[in-house]
């Protein structure tokens, strides 16, 4: 048998075979979690990113933030101390759900997690005002990431906004990607970043929400990090007066 099968327990089933020795092996979730070894892999750019992202937070009162996926570091206790708003903090792996409400203990009556995939999550139509997704979508497949855009578009409200930190697109001109060993390197730890560095997230996003009869503001508001390696997109959607943030926050089974 195959050591991946091992970890399967409801994940997906890309999740636990490329990466079940990141995210789900105990010893790889207690080693990436060490904030050195996440500054080494974003070439030191951590803090940067991080900071970056709590700029566009939504720090409206009584807003209902969606942080999509769970990641290593401190970004949920950051995003909540940087709200206070309720964090609604979903993942399909159960030990990394409770390695984040460990990290936010100071926060527990604000981190509200829940056990879900991002392709399918099970929260209502227009349930938030912003949702945030820090390094996710390089991760996935093309077929899940469309996936995963397509729900975003669905429980984003109109007049909320969609927080995307991640890869540039394909940037052939960097040191970093030209240098051939390291780019193999990326693409063998990271399949599916190949794909998505071709990818164009405005584009697809916007299918996704014009699909849900609902449009952007404007182009995405992008701040760019190492030289355009990494960048963070802030999405703004046009308001509607008649479709408001539901009493409800889960969808009735």
């Amino acid at each position: 048998m195959a050591l991946y099968k091992i970890f399967l327990d409801g994940v997906p089933e890309y999740l636990a075979r490329y990466y079940w020795w990141a995210y789900l092996w105990s010893w790889g979730i207690w080693f990436f979690d060490h904030q050195t070894v996440i500054n080494s892999i974003l070439f030191g750019q951590y803090d940067r990113l991080l900071n970056g992202t709590l700029a566009q937070i939504e720090a409206r009162a009584g807003a209902r933030l969606l942080q999509l996926t769970c990641v290593y570091g401190k970004l949920t206790p950051a995003l909540l101390s940087a709200t206070g708003n309720e964090i609604h903090l979903c993942d399909i792996a159960t030990d990394q759900l409770l390695l984040a409400r460990r990290k936010s203990r100071t926060f527990a009556e604000r981190c509200l997690p829940a056990r879900m995939n991002a392709e399918c999550l099970g929260y209502c139509d227009n349930a938030f005002d912003q949702v945030i997704v820090f390094f996710l979508f390089h991760e996935m497949p093309a077929e899940a990431r469309l996936r995963t855009y397509a729900e975003i578009a669905r429980v984003i409200r109109p007049g909320g906004s969609v927080l995307i930190t991640e890869y540039g697109s394909t940037p052939q001109h960097h040191c970093l990607y030209r240098f051939t060993p390291l780019r193999w390197l990326l693409g063998r730890l990271e399949p599916f970043l190949p794909g998505f560095w071709h990818e164009d997230v405005a584009a697809l996003l916007g299918d996704a929400l014009n699909r849900k009869d609902k449009t952007l503001v404007a182009e995405p508001r992008v701040e760019y990090c190492l030289g355009g390696f990494y960048r963070i997109m802030r999405f703004d959607l046009k308001s509607c007066r008649d479709q408001n943030t539901p009493a409800e926050l889960v969808r009735p089974i």
